[in-house]
């Protein structure tokens, strides 16, 4: 059966994507690498509500084998949901001495959807302009303007909880009511926001239903009940993932089809025509290969993947790679870049508060350094993100308030931070291992410097003590991945000779392929990406219909 369109990947942005193209009346195929997932049924929700956190923990000698990224996600990851995460041991790849970076992935159907921290952040208009205005990277080819209706179109149907804020940095959308500060919170707004004006101490905006609405109610979603087990796949589908929303939605239409434990080894090339014609996958458990026709094809594998799928996907007309005329594939690997957390005791008169761990979101500080200022010792900003809470007293008696922020950072787009393949080693599936090399540079460095000593300073002023020496967080970067927002391999620009896809998420070079995750991404801005991946997807899923609706590809 030829379809019209195969989506490699079935997370956040390629469930957005097959959503699109079957309401537009598209025969879908959805590729997925790992194994099914069912909504509710295959949630490890329960079990990790039997036990104790300390009970739940995976042997120190098996995160050691398989997942030596574990600090990076130790918030999220447990013994009774570790197969949402995937092995460095079973899914290797190669690391560029003296550069470590944590890839941290879920191979499995909705992939990081089931597991990712659903803050849901607009970009602003100036994060759109910044790699032209300070001449790092290439020039986006689009403008908040462009990206706006499908903010507006993306909130609706995912939902997301937030307050209008009316902060120029942090557009305000479509939201449901905000999560409640505790009380702690509301008194560290008042005397933060006093001590520094420009600054705003914000409720996070997340995509954890606070109500339901007519969109979310239609597939059977159920308001927030604060299990805050988010991480082990939320049954109610309060937590916006693949399966509780984009995938029931697309399996409405009766247009999808979805393929699991289907591992994508290359993107097939017809030059006679110029176009794709499909892609040729390895069942993950027989090893046998599979060719898959469709009039277009769509990677959403995430941006390491899909970069080394089209590093793969060499011929004659292609020989760096398909769709790498500019040598771009690979390049300007970015992520975001964070310190170690700055965390204080807070000010007596709130022993007797209640703390409730209820809330699946925390707070949010948005960018305020590097938009006006011109004397900066770095280029671009930050945001911080954190909350406070309740935990036992070191000498054991009672229980103290602290308040901690974590700054969280831009990073430049570098050319010689990059994905390519290995040149002597292949995975289980006879396919080359992604080779990483990336590293933070100077700028990010003193930017982390900068922010750490603004957090110690905000919680001073919030009346903290015992505040975490700003000098060492500020050194303590974490390494490249730990954030879990790579980007940039395979960057949308104007010029073919400097990117790999046009503004619409289309190849240059090649009219019917199309990518719409992080690998688009020309830079990164200081919030979390994931609500940008999905009007990005959605716009380009549009697009695409309307391209095959008059004929572009018959």
């Amino acid at each position: 059966m030829q379809f019209d369109a195969i989506v490699v990947g079935s997370g956040i942005s390629g469930g957005w994507v097959a959503k699109e193209l079957c309401e537009r009346g598209l025969k879908v195929l959805m590729l997925e690498r790992g194994p099914n997932i069912e909504h509710g049924t295959d949630y490890s929700h329960e079990e990790a509500g039997r036990l104790r956190w300390r009970d739940d923990q995976i042997p120190d000698d098996e995160k050691a084998l398989h997942y030596p990224y574990y600090v990076g996600v130790s918030y999220a990851m447990f013994n009774s949901n570790k197969k949402f995460w995937a092995s460095d041991h079973d899914y290797p790849y190669e690391q560029a001495e003296g550069k470590p970076y944590r890839w941290i992935r879920g191979y499995h159907l909705g992939g990081r959807s089931l597991t990712w921290a659903r803050q849901s952040y607009r970009w602003a208009p100036d994060d759109f302009l910044s790699n032209l205005k300070d001449g790092h990277g290439t020039d986006w080819p689009i403008r908040y303007d462009d990206l706006e209706p499908w903010y507006d179109h993306v909130e609706a149907f995912v939902g997301v909880s937030g307050n209008y804020d009316e902060v120029p940095q942090l557009p305000d959308g479509d939201f449901l009511p905000p999560f409640p500060f505790n009380s702690v919170e509301e008194d560290a707004q008042g005397r933060i926001e006093a001590a520094f004006p420009t600054r705003r101490f914000l409720m996070g905006r997340c995509a954890n239903l606070s109500r339901v609405a007519k969109p979310q109610m239609d597939l059977g979603r159920k308001r927030c009940e604060g299990y805050v087990r988010c991480h082990h796949g939320c049954p109610l589908g309060a937590a916006f993932s693949t399966q509780a929303a984009t995938l029931p939605a697309a399996r409405a239409t009766g247009n999808l089809t979805v393929i699991t434990d289907a591992i994508v080894e290359s993107v097939v090339y017809d030059p006679a025509a110029g176009r794709v014609t499909g892609v040729r996958a390895i069942d993950r458990l027989s090893k046998v290969a599979t060719t898959y026709d469709a009039k277009m094809v769509f990677l959403n594998a995430s941006a390491i993947n899909s970069a080394a799928l089209l590093l793969n996907s060499r011929s004659e007309a292609f020989p760096r790679g398909l769709a790498n005329g500019s040598d771009q594939v690979g390049r300007n690997l970015m992520d975001h870049v964070g310190c170690g957390q700055i965390v204080g005791t807070y000010r007596p008169g709130f022993e007797d508060q209640p703390w409730q761990a209820d809330r699946p979101t925390g707070i949010y500080i948005p960018r305020y350094s590097g938009i006006t200022e011109t004397d900066k010792p770095y280029l671009r900003g930050f945001g911080m993100q954190g909350g406070a809470r309740k935990i036992r007293r070191a000498d054991g008696e009672g229980r103290v308030w602290v308040l901690s922020l974590g700054p969280f950072g831009e990073v430049l787009p570098d050319p010689e931070n990059r994905v390519t393949l290995s040149a002597s080693r292949v995975d289980s599936w006879g396919i080359p291992l992604p080779r990483i090399e990336a590293a933070h540079g100077a700028n990010e460095q003193v930017m982390m410097r900068e922010a750490a000593r603004d957090a110690a300073a905000m919680l001073e002023a919030a009346g903290c003590t015992d505040i975490t020496p700003w000098e060492e967080a500020g050194a303590d970067l974490t390494p490249p991945g730990d954030r879990i927002h790579e980007m940039g391999t395979a960057r949308m620009g104007r010029d073919p000779s400097t990117s790999v896809f046009n503004g619409w998420g289309q190849a240059h070079e090649v009219s019917n392929l199309f990518c719409s995750d992080g690998a688009v991404m020309a830079s990164s801005a200081s919030m979390n990406p994931s609500l940008t991946y999905m009007a990005l997807s959605a716009r380009t899923a549009n697009h695409a219909a309307d391209l095959l609706e008059q004929g572009a590809f018959s």
